[in-house]
């Protein structure tokens, strides 16, 4: 596997002490153009950074050595982290993003995502629920890297978690108002998941939901926990 080396301009350098990190956040560029995108990137008047960067046909960049800190996370929260920038590396995927022309990703970009999320993860030790996208850690910000995302293939991989139900069968269940559930209960098993700042069932926060969705139930992104978005929760829970 071929890495290019950059140097941002963004980031804190962490010393010889090395750095506990416990994450990885995958995001997209959401620009028009990968030159944009890189130069964003690099230069400190961005302020912003990504240890990664995997273009569309493949070809990866490393502009932040892992010890260090990126700048890649912004205010985020999973698990007991908060601020995710110290506990994670980040990893940006070329793609111009919901806002100027959303597309799928390609095959070798995720190829090299998968290679390189391989050797991150036996390095440092990463489990597969903290593998994750920005949206998890930031749903009221950030929809990347989206609904297109294929997480089922990581997972199929071993570099992701992912439901185990029969996609046809759970469909059954989609848009179905959710009924005689336990709140309590359902909170606890969207907080094992990681998402720590969800704090009520009777105000879930739409944020939140389409997040989940853009992860966990990609063919309709509406913020309406419904039916299916529970069953997927509960099978989900046998990661924990």
């Amino acid at each position: 596997m071929r890495i290019n080396y950059l140097k941002s301009e963004n980031y804190t350098f962490y010393g010889t002490k090395k750095r506990r990190i416990q994450a990885i956040v995958i995001h997209y560029t959401g620009m028009r153009t990968l030159q944009s995108a890189v130069e964003r990137l690099l230069y400190s008047k961005y302020k912003v950074s990504s240890h990664y960067v995997i273009s569309r046909n493949g070809k990866i960049l490393q502009l932040v050595k892992d010890n260090n800190i990126a700048w890649h996370a912004g205010i985020s929260n999973w698990f007991n982290f908060k601020n995710l920038n110290k506990n994670s590396i980040g990893i940006e995927l070329e793609n111009k993003g919901h806002q100027h022309g959303y597309q799928n990703f390609t095959n070798k970009q995720i190829m090299q995502l998968m290679k390189i999320l391989r050797i991150l993860k036996r390095k440092f030790k990463i489990r597969n629920i903290n593998i994750i996208g920005h949206s998890d850690i930031a749903p009221s910000r950030k929809k990347d890297p989206g609904e297109k995302f294929p997480w089922n293939k990581l997972h199929k991989n071993q570099l992701a978690i992912w439901h185990s139900l029969n996609e046809k069968f759970i469909s059954n269940f989609r848009s179905k108002k959710l009924i005689n559930f336990n709140k309590e209960n359902m909170l606890k098993m969207i907080k094992r998941l990681g998402y720590s700042k969800v704090f009520s069932i009777n105000s879930l926060d739409k944020n939140f939901i389409k997040a989940f969705q853009r992860r966990y139930r990609q063919q309709l992104i509406n913020g309406i926990f419904d039916q299916e978005c529970y069953l997927i929760l509960k099978n989900l829970q046998k990661f924990i």
